[in-house]
């Protein structure tokens, strides 16, 4: 049985954040969380209930960051629906809010810095103590996964993490080494759960490209059909672990506050085709978390297809002519 993880950023936008003020909270709560357009909802609710319609589970990385400015109550609107449903609460930490914060940050830190790996050690183990602490105050099980913003985590993060008590990190992602604010020590191979510096690291899933590269597996940057060939590749090759990367935000354009059909119906097929997939379960960190690869070297990733790739690139195309970027 392959196991796939739908893991979901879910975080208020910093680039849309304007001020400190209640009425800018509704208003990034709107685009970047419930994700409200004139054709309906298309966020953490829109998600909650495709989910629920279809019996799969999920994983939410919440952001607790932006309560530096609006409170704990900003994260308890995000976590609690989430709780409700059923569905898994881990921990996302988008370090860019500390600076929007500035002097209100209760925080003693030696430096500043736009990504976690940015800072030192002991810098970024007060901040995962406080991104942990405030979202168990928002009504989240203690978090034993984590995702860094920007996936700008180093070696430091991990070990910061363990000593934190987190004993799963998915920063790394493979297809994206060296153009990405990751820096963990592992390579374009690692693409498998592994021990590494104290906690087990969870790739986020690839697939190959034309000329020899890696794609990596989000919403946004697959087709339907190459996520499904994707994750039927990692089940007949044995694979027990497939990750996919999704956001709160991404089945609309925040700006425009339009919904992105072309996306929302990857999101909706995806849920759909996993639901009466042979051999494939949705699993979360809570109660079914992925297990490090023991032997072996393990499986390569779906092979690059002229068909499949010429298909994503008219795709894309079309979603950006019309509906523009998030």
């Amino acid at each position: 049985m392959t196991r796939v993880f739908i893991t979901i950023d879910t975080e208020y936008s910093s680039g849309l954040y304007t001020g400190p003020s209640a009425a800018d909270r509704a208003d990034n709560f709107a685009r970047s969380i419930a994700c409200n357009t004139p054709q309906g909802p298309a966020g953490v609710t829109h998600k909650l209930e495709v989910l629920a319609q279809y019996g799969q589970k999920a994983v939410f990385f919440v952001d607790p960051m932006p309560a530096l400015i609006w409170g704990v109550a900003a994260i308890e609107d995000i976590v609690g629906p989430i709780i409700a449903a059923g569905q898994d609460v881990q921990l996302h930490c988008h370090t860019e809010w500390l600076g929007l914060a500035g002097a209100s940050v209760p925080l003693r830190l030696s430096t500043t810095g736009h990504d976690l790996a940015d800072f030192p050690f002991e810098d970024q183990c007060a901040i995962l103590d406080y991104a942990r602490t405030t979202l168990i105050a928002a009504g989240a099980p203690a978090p034993v996964a984590f995702r860094a913003g920007n996936y700008g985590a180093d070696d430091n993060t991990l070990r910061a993490l363990a000593s934190t008590g987190i004993t799963y990190d998915t920063s790394h992602c493979p297809a994206l080494v060296g153009a990405s604010a990751c820096r963990i020590g592992l390579t374009a191979e690692d693409r498998d759960p592994i021990g590494h510096m104290g906690v087990i690291e969870v790739p986020v899933g690839t697939i190959g490209t034309i000329g020899g590269g890696l794609r990596h597996a989000q919403i946004t940057a697959l087709t339907l059909a190459e996520m499904l060939s994707a994750i039927r590749h990692a089940r007949d090759g044995g694979r027990c672990n497939f990750t996919l990367v999704s956001h709160s935000f991404e089945l609309i354009n925040r700006r425009k506050l339009a919904v992105n059909p072309i996306v929302r119906r990857r999101f909706g097929g995806l849920i759909r085709a996993l639901a009466t997939m042979r051999g494939v379960t949705t699993g979360t960190y809570a109660d079914t978390p992925p297990a490090p690869r023991l032997t072996g070297t393990g499986q390569e990733p779906l092979p690059a297809s002229p068909v499949r790739t010429g298909m994503r690139i008219a795709e894309q195309l079309l979603s950006n002519t019309l509906y523009g970027s998030l």
